[in-house]
């Protein structure tokens, strides 16, 4: 009876489901609409998740390097004062830090900029001068070669009549552009209160999303869900702690090396090379590619010792320093690494890059915990297969 009980609920639901499914794809273009307006709905909670899960490691490190001893011991004011002085510590330095990289890079691309533009003048009748030396006076080269012609007003001109165009249509749509920006902030305030919320009450939000799984769920469905949430938390705490502690690693070691060898652009190719580092495997490649232009605009002998300096930097960054700062804290194979960032590069951008190397140690994780399950059921010894 049982049985049959069991079987009728299956089939109960097996009906539920393939009748939403079937009126989903009937209906497909108004459910994407639902979900898009679902979506805005919750885009500023969803927003305000993300900050938390962000600003939540610092705030944690400092919270238990300033106050750990304190509340041990059962000291009132660290209970009381830990999570918010945590918190504006952490805030802060976050502001800190922005504002020296905007006045640190911004002055310096500004002067880049219209370096950039008397090197790439300059730099054109050398390349001509070159290629005329290599191609032994080819008329159907020469001819080619010395179209190319670098006019700096004329750019100039075309930028101002860029932004000129720019501004008018901003200028036609004052109301539209006027209500994007409060649209805007006041999801972004929306989004920080929230997440600021979720980190002065997250043990008590911990405690009453426990109570939600064991109260729909059955003990050991509950049991496993809280297991995989925490063990998502902490690859993508890891993860994420680690890939910015390398990056500033990274850009240091770069900005000291470069000065030393007196290179030019060094803070920018360093604080360039800091925030490509966090783009895995890609990123560092593309920074260098970006500097070596920048240099080879001012010395082509530079720029070749800069692809010298760079490869060794990365073999030392590569072999010694990310393994200690990263480590096993991911727990991912090589070749899944590059899987996850192509896919989630064409799926994501550099967002899916990011987020999906966690989100595949995760699931590889479970997967290779199932599979150890299921030899040890079958009375398998898996070290018997190396």
């Amino acid at each position: 009876m049982d049985l049959n009980n069991l079987s009728m609920k299956k089939i109960r639901e097996l009906i539920v489901f393939t009748a939403f499914l079937v009126i989903a794809l009937w209906k497909f273009d108004i459910v994407i609409d639902v979900i898009k307006t679902i979506w805005n709905i919750l885009s500023p909670f969803a927003l305000g998740g993300a900050i938390a899960f962000v600003i939540n490691v610092p705030m944690s490190f400092l919270e238990k390097k300033l106050f750990g001893k304190a509340k041990e011991k059962g000291t009132k004011a660290a209970e009381k004062f830990a999570r918010p002085v945590s918190l504006l510590l952490t805030l802060t330095g976050i502001v800190v830090l922005l504002i020296l990289v905007m006045f640190g890079v911004i002055p310096q691309l500004t002067r880049t900029i219209g370096t950039l533009i008397t090197n790439i003048t300059a730099f054109i009748p050398q390349m001509q001068a070159w290629i005329l030396e290599f191609s032994h006076n080819n008329q159907e080269i020469m001819q080619l070669v010395n179209q190319i012609r670098f006019d700096p007003d004329q750019a100039v001109r075309w930028g101002m009549g860029l932004l000129g165009k720019g501004t008018g249509n901003v200028m036609n749509t004052t109301i539209l552009a006027v209500g994007s920006i409060v649209s805007g902030i006041t999801t972004f305030f929306i989004a920080f209160s929230f997440a600021c919320y979720i980190l002065f009450q997250k043990e008590k939000l911990r405690i009453q999303v426990r109570k939600v799984f064991f109260a729909f769920l059955p003990k050991e469905k509950a049991e496993a869900s809280l297991r995989i949430c925490s063990l998502t938390y902490r690859t993508f705490a890891n993860f994420l702690t680690g890939q910015c502690l390398e990056a500033v690693i990274l850009g240091s070691m770069f900005l000291l090396v470069l000065s030393i060898l007196k290179m030019p652009y060094a803070l920018l190719i360093g604080i360039l090379i800091a925030f490509t580092a966090l783009i895995p495997i890609f990123g560092a490649f593309i920074g260098c590619a970006t500097a070596t232009f920048l240099i080879f605009m001012v010395s082509p002998k530079q720029a070749v010792l800069f692809i010298l300096v760079f490869l060794i930097l990365q073999q030392l960054e590569g072999n010694l320093i990310y393994p200690h700062v990263v480590g096993d804290s991911v727990g991912l194979p090589s070749i899944w690494v590059l899987a996850a960032v192509t896919i989630g590069g064409n799926l994501m951008g550099i967002v899916g890059m990011l987020v999906f190397i966690p989100l595949t140690s995760v699931l590889y994780t479970l997967f290779r915990e199932y599979v150890y399950l299921r030899l040890k059921k079958r009375h398998i010894n898996w070290q018997n297969f190396s």
